[in-house]
């Protein structure tokens, strides 16, 4: 077996156990850090389909952001590190039923589909290309983006200024 299944395995399983402990954990940092390996090992799993952009793409924007920023945010609001779950007034048995849905839906998606394995993989790196096509093909768009983007910081900023005003 090769050293890349071995990994795409191992990264697999890291995947769904920490997935696992996010959604049951009745603590909130502990799922945070749970979470932190699941989106870690997606940005592994990245790194075998030879997408390096988009690994990196992962680790600085969900890992390194928005993770770090939920992190700060649960541990500076002292009243919500002590919260306890409560499963009392959950309707588990539509919630589970709807799951198994979804599941079985997957699989049935998983296992219908051709799948082209044979296809070679290039070895060169994506952000090259990347890098060309938003500077040159969708230089409009990418600057769009950014206007708006801009325009969005720009309103949340004067938002939150009135609010505390």
């Amino acid at each position: 077996m090769p050293i890349t299944t071995i990994l795409f395995y191992v990264l697999a399983f890291i995947i769904v156990v920490s997935a696992v402990m996010v959604v049951f954990n009745k603590n909130v940092i502990h799922s945070a850090f749970a979470l932190f390996f699941t989106l870690f090992a997606i940005s592994g799993i990245y790194v075998l389909l030879k997408a390096d952009f988009i690994a990196i793409t992962q680790i600085m924007v969900y890992v390194g952001g928005i993770l770090i920023l939920l992190i700060f945010g649960v541990m500076l609001t002292t009243k919500i590190t002590n919260v306890e779950l409560k499963t009392k007034n959950l309707n588990v048995i539509p919630s589970v039923i709807f799951s198994l849905g979804i599941v079985t839906i997957l699989i049935f998606i998983i296992f219908s589909t051709k799948w082209n394995i044979k296809q070679a993989v290039e070895n060169e790196e994506t952000i090259t290309h990347i890098g060309k096509a938003l500077l040159s093909t969708y230089l409009l768009p990418f600057e769009i983006a950014s206007v708006v983007l801009l325009v969005a910081l720009i309103g949340s900023a004067m938002f939150a200024r009135k609010i505390k005003d």
